[in-house]
């Protein structure tokens, strides 16, 4: 008889566990998965530091931190993946836009702005408002404008 896994009641018992832990060594856990691929089980944890680049010993500090915690806590066999978010990650969460507040972005809209005929755009995060949006820099012409949230059809960091 084979056991059902419950994936979402894993995550959420991990989650807090996760953050604690990431927060301990200055970092924010801005995504975790657990997912199945290929017949095996994957935790990735990516993490983020306002103040610093993630490095490889920064990953592996908060691997050797989380070990034994999770191993109690998940019931099959798994493989434990930290790392960076990268450097041109996509957008997965809208708390993302707050975290990376003042980093540069490739944005893509649903659809044009008013009188204009574009909708991908290169600028950076002022600010974000689960209500108003997006008041983002557009390095074009040097407009700031807010974007409504529901006109957002992807985001990722960009770098020069």
């Amino acid at each position: 008889m084979k056991q059902e896994l419950n994936r979402h009641e894993i995550l959420e018992k991990i989650t807090p566990i996760i953050e604690n832990t990431a927060m301990r060594f200055n970092f924010i856990p801005i995504e975790i998965e657990f997912v199945k691929e290929n017949h095996r089980w994957f935790l990735r944890i990516y993490l983020y530091s306002k103040e610093h680049d993630v490095t490889l010993d920064d990953c592996e500090n908060v691997t050797r931190s989380l070990n034994e915690y999770l191993d109690e806590l998940i019931p099959v066999k798994y493989y434990l993946e930290v790392s960076s978010p990268g450097l041109e990650r996509k957008f997965k969460s809208e708390k993302e836009f707050l975290i990376f507040k003042g980093r540069r972005i490739s944005l893509k809209l649903k659809q044009p702005l008013e009188g204009e005929s574009e909708k991908i755009f290169k600028g950076e995060i002022i600010d974000w408002d689960d209500n108003t949006g997006l008041t983002f820099f557009r390095f074009d012409d040097g407009l700031e404008l807010i974007i409504p949230k529901a006109n957002i059809q992807s985001a990722k960091l960009y770098i020069d």
